[in-house]
């Protein structure tokens, strides 16, 4: 039998953005033109990336990094609501999550230059105050009362997440799914009536391997893990995430960490902050915050045990069983609560 012309189209959007690509599923009538949505949905991240980039020398962040101490300057709505979230999210985990450390990702190469032993010595050896504590936001102006080098890696991929969401949203599109590289957000459901199904990797530097799904409604998830963004330095693999404690990256952390929140964002800096933490201060952490986190540890034998912190992913299934690639588990907003509460 032939569709009806009333059924649903399925429409893949992609694009590229931050190094990665960007993604939009939805299903709309057939009359719907995606053309319009596809432009308006690479404008939104083209936005995002405009003013949070460290790889442009003339963001907005860069030109707020490179402002005088002491010196108001105005920025952009967008990348003062990011901020706020992030010196909020700072605190909240007691500078685990930090958008200061712009000064260790390029000494160690993880920005538009090449690792630097210079540069590494002074990130290890300087004294450094947290960017909650470095940063003062009145209304559109921010300033600098003590030197802090901006980075916000850790959160602008999850806002751009976000923006794809409110966009596709402003298009009258209410159930779809959208994402930047690893990090997805979920509109409504799927056109057969069920939660969309988002993959969680495993840890695997060599290849993409599934580890589990976790079914998602009307919420984002995000993974910071030390298996995909990598250099070499000396003899040594070393992940992304800093340790601001250290001014490096992090001599050991969970294998991964996935955090499920109401907006991307927020998924994607607590997943950092939580990795920092790692397992035994973060899980009580995300315990006391509220928040649905999965964290993956690497055995001596190299297996990886889970973790689960929250109703979400508890309980779980053992990582030899069979059912652990198969368990899907149910996010949806009710289970959300706590978030920067």
């Amino acid at each position: 039998m032939s569709k009806m012309y009333t059924e649903p189209v399925r429409n893949a959007l992609h694009g590229p953005t931050m190094g990665a690509r960007w993604s939009a599923l939805f299903f709309a009538p057939a009359t719907v033109d995606p053309d319009p949505i596809r432009a308006a949905l690479q404008a939104a991240v083209d936005e995002v990336d405009a003013q949070m980039s460290t790889w442009k020398p003339d963001s907005d962040l860069m030109r707020l990094d490179a402002a005088p101490l002491g010196e108001w300057t105005a920025v952009p709505a967008r990348l003062g609501q990011v901020l706020r979230l992030g010196l909020e999210i700072g605190r909240a985990s007691g500078g685990a999550f930090d958008i200061g450390m712009g000064d260790a990702v390029t000494a160690w190469g993880f920005g538009p230059a090449t690792a630097a032993p210079d540069r590494i010595r002074a990130a290890m050896t300087r004294t450094r105050l947290p960017a909650h504590a470095a940063l003062e936001i009145d209304g559109d102006r921010v300033r600098k009362i003590a030197p802090v080098a901006l980075d916000l890696n850790g959160i602008a991929k999850g806002y751009g997440v976000d923006r794809l969401a409110e966009t596709i949203r402003d298009h009258g599109i209410g159930d779809g799914l959208v994402g930047i590289d690893g990090e997805m957000r979920a509109l409504g459901l799927r056109p057969d009536g069920q939660a969309w199904t988002i993959a969680i990797e495993a840890p695997d530097t060599e290849r993409r391997t599934l580890r589990s799904v976790v079914a998602l409604e009307n919420a984002a998830v995000a993974t910071s893990g030390d298996y995909r963004h990598r250099v070499e330095v000396g003899r040594r693999r070393l992940s992304h995430t800093m340790d601001p404690n250290r001014g490096a990256p992090l001599a050991a952390s969970p294998a991964s960490v996935t955090v499920l929140a109401r907006t991307c964002a927020e998924a994607d800096a607590w997943a950092t902050a939580l990795m920092v933490l790692g397992p035994d201060e973060g899980a009580a952490l995300a315990r006391t915050r509220g928040l649905d986190a999965l964290f993956l540890l690497r055995s001596k034998g190299g297996d990886c045990r889970a973790v689960g912190v929250g109703d979400v992913f508890a309980p779980l299934p053992e990582a030899s069983s069979p059912d652990a690639k198969r368990q899907a588990w149910p996010a949806r907003p009710e289970h959300m609560t706590g978030l920067l509460e």
